[in-house]
């Protein structure tokens, strides 16, 4: 379709094997050269939420129709190709050291910049077990969920089921079944997700947009949508190694997308949260409010699977929500640039119904945490179009009398 009206806000997380100075012009080509407005957003790993973010405000405003594009290029692990620089997660790593954490690689092949980051998240899982007696076992659980659940996704780099016995330490001691290993007690190799390329993309328009090109029956609205970036409690040791994990960030965030759109966590149907390592899923439960602080233990620990309609099966929590239906970061991989916007697909998907064997079943309300260390939570909160009643209302000739206002 021609969209002379279009306007472009283009998602790139500059990863260390491409040079800085490349944009969508250089990378892009193929989309023409046009002289629409064109945005470079880099935000870690909450680039595709920012570039979405972005691209629904122009929506509000200047433009009718805005695509934002995430990809990326990874090497192995996280990157330190630049150290003269200065670091944006520099603070984080310093407060991790304050809180006590060991010093050091945490494993042979591993930089600096990817031991921190998975010490973070295996010093918060700890801090979680010793506060409120979760347990690697519902870290396993959570992977062997996302892995089943990607296992019907064509799009995931992981499409194979993996047994908890393959995913968690068969012990207390140390010592793994299988070919998983101890990355950094207690997170295996399994609960975390791997570097991988990939790409994606949404087209946000207005609703006049929406209504002038009759595309009502497949556009999904986005009700709310915050981004929170680093707080006090971040940097102040006092709330511990999740905050820097963005623990309270999410909450944050999570909150004012509740307040906006005037729903709750009951009334989510689907998530797509960010487990860059199965322990941040567990988290995230509590700091979206599916359950009190603590018990998302308890939450893993009864969830059930059921079938759907499509001839497969998904993973519900307290009888109510699905949570990475897509496999999540643990099976898609995780290409930062695209991640964000890859969960706005996948939500979208399953409020048109078009998931497949991952579909969950009348699937209304969705939300969405893309989190970036450095330090952005970005919560979206989506509805199919069946549930608001303007787009069934506003009619064309509406529209046009609109217009001619």
């Amino acid at each position: 379709i021609f969209l002379p009206s279009l306007s472009l806000s283009f998602s790139l997380y500059f990863s260390s094997s491409l040079p800085p100075r490349l944009s969508l012009h250089v990378f892009c080509p193929g989309l023409g050269l046009t002289g629409i407005p064109v945005f470079n957003v880099n935000n870690n790993c909450s680039s595709g939420s920012s570039a979405l973010m972005l691209a629904r405000l122009l929506t509000q405003g200047a433009y009718d129709c805005v695509l934002a594009i995430g990809f990326e290029k990874m090497e192995r692990g996280l990157s330190e190709r630049y150290p003269e620089k200065t670091s944006p997660v520099g603070r984080h790593v310093d407060v991790l050291d304050e809180l006590g954490a060991k010093p050091g690689l945490v494993g042979p092949g591993m930089n600096n910049w990817t031991s921190a980051v998975i010490k973070m998240f295996a010093y918060a899982a700890r801090e979680h077990f010793a506060k409120h007696n979760t347990n690697v076992s519902q870290l396993a659980k959570i992977t062997e969920k996302n892995r089943r659940h990607g296992a019907n996704n064509p799009r995931a780099s992981h499409q194979k089921a993996l047994p908890l016995s393959v995913i968690a330490p068969s012990d207390g001691t140390g010592k793994v079944a299988g070919s998983q290993r101890v990355v950094c007690d207690p997170i295996t190799l399994a609960m975390s997700a791997m570097t991988a390329d990939g790409g994606a993309a949404a087209l946000l328009c207005s609703e006049e947009f929406v209504i002038r090109r009759g595309l009502q029956k497949t556009a999904v609205e986005i009700v709310a949508q915050e981004m929170t970036t680093d707080l006090p409690s971040t940097f102040n040791g006092i709330s511990g190694f999740s905050a820097v994990c963005g623990v309270d960030m999410a909450r944050d965030a999570a909150e004012k997308v509740y307040r906006q759109s005037g729903l709750e966590p009951r009334d989510v149907d689907v998530l797509e949260v960010h487990d860059c390592f199965s322990c941040n899923e567990l988290f995230m439960y509590e700091a979206l409010g599916l359950c009190r602080e603590g018990d998302s233990g308890r939450l893993v620990d009864n969830g059930r699977w059921i079938p759907n309609k499509q001839g497969g099966e998904v993973f519900q929590l307290d009888k109510r929500w699905v949570v990475n239906p897509s496999g999540g970061l643990e099976s898609k991989g995780h290409p930062i640039g695209a991640t964000g916007l890859a969960q706005c697909a996948e939500l979208n998907w399953q409020l048109r119904g078009v998931a497949g064997k991952r579909q969950v079943e009348d699937a209304r309300v969705a939300l969405q945490h893309n989190f970036g260390l450095g330090g952005a939570a970005v919560v979206t909160m989506y509805r199919r179009p069946a549930s608001y009643p303007n787009l069934q209302q506003f009619n064309r000739e509406t529209y046009l009398a609109r217009a001619r206002l």
